[in-house]
């Protein structure tokens, strides 16, 4: 059985988090291989952004690191307090013990802030939420990463995207990964999910 690590920051979006428990949760219904998803913070209610309160099943202090297969990381909004979680030390210690396991790391929008700020997005080809004005694009720049401008980018076994509509397919690439292409696509069909043109994989966020 795989093991994935979902870290929960407070102010974290609703639908980044359900895109993870949902494919891995059908997966493990009805996929070629039960996968266990454990989510976490460091607190012991979170406040999503839209004022939905949940409790992690864990708290971060007793988490055994060691007997995951990947991290995930939905991302969120700053008024709703994301980057005071998200770019806490403990927060990105979790990222970089990962990382240097070379584990997969699956995050969500801004979430890729984090993976920065933590260390391991230098010479990397990654990707955020970005605007008009580029603010959250020049925060991953100055992390040393390597900024493309599209829905999803894969460098490796690090997975960013660039916001809650990429969420689902940042779930089925970290499925893919930690199985295979061809489960990720039966599971595709159980859930009627269709499978976005190849424009879309290369769409720009802005033109």
């Amino acid at each position: 059985m795989k093991r994935v690590l979902m870290l929960l920051a407070n102010g974290v979006e609703p639908l980044e988090m359900a895109a993870f428990t949902d494919v891995l949760g059908w997966a493990t219904l009805l996929g070629n291989e039960p996968i266990q998803l454990i989510d976490t913070g460091m607190r012991p209610k979170i406040k999503t952004t839209f004022g939905l309160q949940i409790e992690p099943n864990t708290n971060l202090d007793d988490v055994d690191l060691g007997t995951f297969d990947a991290l995930a990381i939905p991302g969120g909004f700053e008024p709703s307090g994301f980057y005071k979680d998200a770019l806490d030390e403990r927060f990105l210690a979790v990222i970089r013990y990962f990382a240097e396991k070379n584990k997969i790391i699956a995050s969500v929008c801004v979430a890729s802030l984090a993976l920065g700020a933590a260390g391991i997005l230098q010479n990397k080809k990654a990707t955020t939420y970005h605007q008009i004005g580029g603010k959250r694009k020049q925060q991953l720049l100055e992390t040393g990463a390597s900024f493309i401008d599209k829905p999803i980018v894969v460098d490796g076994s690090i997975i960013t995207s660039t916001g809650p509509g990429t969420a689902l397919e940042v779930a089925f690439e970290l499925l893919c990964q930690l199985t295979d292409k061809d489960n990720a696509g039966k599971l595709r069909l159980h859930m009627r999910m269709p499978t976005p043109s190849a424009e879309w994989y290369q769409a720009p966020q802005v033109s």
